[in-house]
């Protein structure tokens, strides 16, 4: 049986994949965009989703989704900037959190009633591999997917007795942009001026080698219909499922 999907995020990237792979499924998807632009130009491409143009960041947007009766949220949307910790601005770090943490607790907080209300319901959050390895030059954005790691642990707790179950998902470096994006940013602003200047080729080492040999991300929205449709969830699911050795070994 189909359920009712509410995607974040959903004009590029994981999003607007695993949107137009549920509504494929037989699922009710209502795909939500940053911009009405990024909203027009999927309509126009998949008109078998539901599009609202969705801001997390803004208030009357959030307050908007409460109208929504859904099965499963994925909270998909988020921003990314890179840059040494000494030198970044305090302004990106303000806006990293107000979108990738703040807005996803706001629409979160906002369609959980009517999950509580009927007693059954799922809550995906897309979090990183940065959430739980910080590294050079990412730590503003790690900062981020740290706080939705502990928000989605604590949510799982707390949700399971009203029968809403959370789970986080972990990507890896694939190939959307995103990171190819976020790995430039901080050449907008970091120059040989910086306290962190001496540390120039690492961060730029850094930055190339996740970019490089990127993997598919059509892997990360199966595993998204996958969490979607399954009976039960595990806390974290790390993408590729090999990199938790990694992360094993790197935390001990």
């Amino acid at each position: 049986m189909g359920k009712t999907v509410l995607i974040t995020g959903a004009g590029s990237g994981f999003g607007k994949a695993t949107s137009i792979a549920l509504a494929a499924r037989g699922h009710k998807v209502i795909a939500t965009t940053e911009t009405q632009a990024q909203a027009d130009a999927l309509r126009a491409e998949a008109p078998q989703l539901e599009v609202v143009k969705l801001d997390i960041s803004s208030p009357s947007d959030v307050a908007s989704a409460s109208k929504f009766d859904v099965d499963v949220l994925i909270n998909n949307a988020g921003a990314g900037q890179t840059g040494p910790m000494a030198d970044v601005p305090i302004a990106r770090v303000r806006h990293l959190f107000e979108v990738n943490v703040f807005g996803t607790l706001a629409i979160t907080q906002a369609v959980l009633p009517k999950m509580a209300a009927r007693g059954s319901g799922r809550v995906i959050i897309v979090s990183s591999i940065a959430g739980v390895l910080p590294g050079p030059s990412f730590g503003p954005y790690a900062m981020t997917k740290h706080a939705l790691e502990a928000m989605g642990k604590a949510m799982r707790a707390e949700l399971a007795p009203v029968g809403i179950d959370v789970t986080l998902i972990n990507p890896g470096p694939y190939n959307t942009g995103f990171n190819d994006r976020m790995a430039a940013s901080m050449w907008e602003w970091f120059g040989a001026g910086a306290i962190s200047a001496p540390a120039t080729e690492m961060l730029r080492a850094i930055g190339t080698m996740v970019t490089t040999n990127q993997l598919d991300p059509i892997d990360v929205s199966n595993r998204l219909v996958e969490l979607v449709e399954a009976d039960t969830t595990d806390e974290n699911n790390f993408m590729p499922p090999e990199i938790r050795d990694l992360i094993k070994a790197r935390l001990k």
